[in-house]
């Protein structure tokens, strides 16, 4: 499993050394057994520890305690909850533009520093000041951090039929590159689920439906992928895609919990067989879903999706 996810990215020139998106760990299949996986060693931070980390940089730079700055933020999301709003993180260029500016502003102070340390810092009862480290600012892309999940996982997906279906953040590594960003290293695929090219094909119409808001469309491919209820309520259908692959927010929820909003929809139209194949897609929609949602980054995966999924149908001569 691992090693054909390695070669499909890889293939894809997705995968590979640090000038690529991702690295997968390349296993050694000759020590390998049933029961013991023998692989390279991505040397990175775990995602969820990186973020913990990232956060306490963040509460540092606003003189705040870790509690005290998630507080703030949570209060923030409830105030424009109340008006009706989302808290939006920036996009990733402007994430871009912060990192670079509090890069530039710790090497402009470390010159300072450098400087008075090698002029006045000789003088008898002087003490040298401490250069700031680099590992002391924020330095995580939040935006570029969920298109890129999302962007690897649909390929995997669309393109490949053959994805990890738990890719929760510690199943994520943060790779340090030289200079910039790190790269993303993907690991742990115990749950891979392979699609035939058939439902793979049917997924990028789904997604492209979705994307475009076309409610008859979606209804239309989801019983042809299997969906049955009850009633057979168009909009229980069309809400079920929505939520499984999609998106999810207060609009399309009202404002309850993705699970609970699930409960309310089977309440209304019991479903009596889901598209099988498709419910490990439903899962990594909602967990990469999950993750933008934390780091005020929500996002529409269909809309990420559609260019993938409008290439793969191009090439089949279907679009």
């Amino acid at each position: 499993q691992l090693k054909r996810v390695r070669d499909n990215l890889t293939r894809a020139g997705l995968a590979g050394d640090e000038s690529k998106l991702c690295a997968v760990p390349k296993p050694y299949l000759d020590l390998c057994t049933k029961r013991v996986l023998v692989m390279e060693e991505l040397k990175g931070e775990k995602l969820a520890n990186a973020l913990k980390t990232d956060m306490e940089k963040h509460a540092a730079r606003a003189g705040e305690t870790v509690q005290q700055f998630k507080a703030k933020q949570e209060e923030k999301v409830r105030e424009l909850r109340k008006k009706g709003e989302v808290k939006l993180g920036p996009s990733a260029t402007e994430y871009g533009k912060y990192v670079r500016l509090l890069e530039g502003e710790r090497k402009l102070a470390n010159a300072g520093t450098i400087a008075y340390n090698y002029t006045v810092g000789w003088l008898p009862g002087m003490e040298w000041k401490e250069c700031v480290d680099r590992n002391s600012i924020p330095l995580i892309n939040h935006a570029k951090l969920v298109d890129d999940l999302i962007y690897l996982h649909g390929w995997e997906v669309l393109v490949d039929g053959y994805f990890n279906g738990d890719p929760h953040p510690g199943n994520v590594l943060l790779i340090p590159r030289k200079k910039g960003e790190p790269q993303l290293g993907l690991i742990d695929y115990g749950q891979v689920k392979a699609l035939r090219k058939e439902d793979r094909l049917l997924m990028c119409k789904i997604i492209i439906a979705l994307a475009d808001e076309n409610k008859s469309e979606v209804i239309r491919l989801m019983k042809e992928a299997g969906y049955k209820s009850q009633n057979m309520n168009d909009d229980v259908i069309f809400l079920y895609a929505k939520v499984s692959y999609d998106e999810d927010n207060d609009d399309l929820t009202g404002g309850k919990h993705i699970q609970l909003f699930m409960e309310d929809l089977q309440a209304q139209d019991p479903i009596e067989a889901l598209p099988k194949d498709f419910i490990m897609v439903g899962r990594i929609s909602v967990m990469l879903r999950g993750l933008g949602h934390a780091l005020h980054q929500p996002r529409s995966v269909a809309k990420a999706w559609r260019p993938i999924a409008e290439s793969v149908l191009k090439n089949e001569g279907l679009l």
